[in-house]
């Protein structure tokens, strides 16, 4: 016969600290689900609440048997390991959710395994007797929640090293449970790791879901300050940055593009074909100013780069881009720079390597012009285009 642990013993005390910790980390869990659904309405939060709800039920009652006069009997089943049984289903569901929406491969999935739960909850208020078949069905359940776990979750989500071993880890948790309910097996290693496995596993959920947050956070301010056609910065962006580095008196360069006969190339081509060649020579531009800079869209066909490093020669690399992009695509460039002089502000830099970029386009196209100094102020204006 299984032997309860008895209020106030060492083993019950820890029993009690492991299911206190238990408890805890779910509280932070749903405290942070809850932020969560309440900025972005994701059903996978929704779903974890839920499942934390009921994990925090079932340790509660850990806490209250831990320390009760009766306690309770290690590796033995009751109904309350029905909220836990239920609550594993609902955390696999949710990371599922996390990833991927429901479709109708999942939805099968998991209404089957939903289904096939409640099986021996029905028949409790049926006259069978005994609940023995109905303690080896819900372990082979479990089971079944892992298979569908490794077979089909894990494929179809990120961080699948984690959430593998979070599997294993309930493996081993349920094959011990297992051990003491069949095999009446009490050592003392199996009855603490039965205890504290729990912990482990929800430990493991939470660097799941934190580090799930913080990747949805990171692409949420991603594409606020991105170009959604060509993941180059945006102009906003773009221009705050520029605008603080020459705050900060960082000698910084400016390289203006346009893509040459671009219109005429959405008018013959179509914008698709036109929307591809603008993210091959985006991708060009950023490559060359990856390490030295950032690059931009400021609008249209009209791509900007900003060189920080000052061992880099602007010169140079807005030569490479535009042999590259003549070379590599279908188009060609017209490119002016500037470099950043004392008591020009950001604006007035960019102005001046957009007016390089015009003499580029007006005297020839696909060529690099430098910014040079007005020496008239009708040389001014004819730089301008006015």
């Amino acid at each position: 016969m299984m032997t309860p642990y008895m209020s106030g013993s060492p083993f019950s005390v820890s029993a009690g600290i492991a299911a206190a910790c238990c408890f805890y980390i779910i509280l932070i869990m749903t405290m942070m689900c809850l932020i969560m659904y309440s900025k972005q309405r994701k059903k996978a939060y929704l779903s974890m609440i839920i499942a934390f709800l009921f994990i925090m039920t079932y340790e509660g009652l850990n806490i209250h048997f831990a320390f009760s006069p009766a306690g309770r009997q290690i590796g033995s089943y009751s109904r309350i390991d029905d909220v836990q049984i239920f609550s594993f289903l609902l955390l696999n569901l949710a990371v599922f959710q996390l990833y991927r929406r429901m479709g109708r491969s999942a939805y099968l999935v998991f209404a089957a395994l939903g289904i096939l739960f409640f099986v021996p909850l029905v028949s409790y208020v049926l006259p069978f007797g005994g609940n023995g078949w109905q303690q080896v069905y819900l372990d082979v359940y479990q089971l079944g929640i892992l298979y569908a776990g490794i077979s089909f979750i894990s494929p179809r989500i990120g961080q699948r090293g984690k959430y593998m071993f979070g599997i294993g880890v309930y493996f081993v948790y349920l094959a011990l449970g297992m051990l003491t309910r069949y095999a009446d097996r009490h050592d003392a290693w199996i009855d603490a790791a039965v205890v504290w496995l729990p912990l482990a596993y929800y430990t493991i959920v939470f660097l799941i879901l934190f580090e799930r947050i913080v990747e949805l956070m990171q692409s949420i301010y991603r594409s606020s300050i991105t170009d959604g056609l060509t993941n180059l910065y945006n102009r906003r962006f773009f221009t705050k940055q520029l605008n603080k580095y020459v705050e900060q008196g960082v000698k910084v360069s400016m390289i203006f593009c346009d893509i040459d006969n671009f219109k005429r190339l959405n008018d013959t081509e179509g914008h698709q074909r036109a929307d591809q060649v603008l993210k091959q020579v985006a991708a060009i531009i950023d490559e060359e100013v990856s390490e030295v800079g950032l690059s931009g869209r400021f609008g249209g066909e009209e791509l900007v780069a900003l060189v920080v490093d000052k061992r880099a020669k602007v010169a140079q690399i807005a030569e490479r881009i535009r042999a590259r992009v003549a070379e590599e695509t279908i188009v060609t460039l017209s490119i002016g720079y500037s470099s950043l002089r004392k008591n020009v502000t950001a604006e007035e830099l960019v102005k001046q390597a957009d007016q390089a970029m015009y003499r580029s386009k007006t005297t020839g196209k696909n060529k690099v012009s430098p910014y040079r100094m007005p020496s008239s102020k009708k040389e001014e204006t004819e730089e301008t285009g006015a």
